[in-house]
């Protein structure tokens, strides 16, 4: 099947007016989908309008980033939280024996060494450590963050360790 100078002009005018290529194909008669479309591409003919799909995968993909932001958010603020508090309770130094599921199971030492215990003190809700440790087991997932950000944040750490 040929493309004569009638098809050409009609095919022009049904672009012009938005239909799909297998509506104008059915409407020329003799044509695929494919053929309506490699001839519309090379006659230059203008793109498309965005159709419904595209529409919506947009908004999909819109709303799927905006998410990860506000997730990202609020991790990072749900930690930083924890470093404003500045009473953190006393360790109670327990062996593995005496752990149970309210007790921070962060290591102190060396499990080679006599002195090795771990930290006992009360560990939020969900978590196996206490506030100060959870600083450290827990780092902030995806992209980098500032150099700056961190040192600020790891010298504040340091500084509630040692009054702890």
């Amino acid at each position: 099947m040929s493309w004569t100078e009638e098809k050409v002009e009609k095919l022009k005018e049904l672009w012009g007016k938005g239909n799909t290529a297998s509506q104008i194909a059915e409407i020329i008669g003799g044509l695929s989908r494919n053929a309506v479309i490699g001839k519309a591409h090379r006659l230059n003919l203008s793109a498309k309008i965005k159709t419904r799909s595209a529409t919506s995968n947009q908004k999909f993909e819109n709303s799927v980033n905006e998410k990860n932001i506000r997730s990202r958010r609020g991790r990072k603020s749900k930690f930083k939280s924890l470093i404003i508090e500045k009473d953190f309770e006393p360790e109670n130094p327990k062996q593995l024996e005496e752990l149970d599921e309210n007790c921070c199971k962060w290591p102190i030492g060396h499990p080679d060494e006599k002195s090795f215990y771990f930290c006992g003190r009360s560990s939020l809700k969900d978590f196996s450590y206490c506030k100060l440790h959870l600083l450290y087991a827990y780092q902030p997932k995806g992209k980098k963050e500032d150099v700056a950000d961190k040192e600020d944040d790891s010298e504040f750490i340091e500084k509630k360790i040692r009054s702890a």
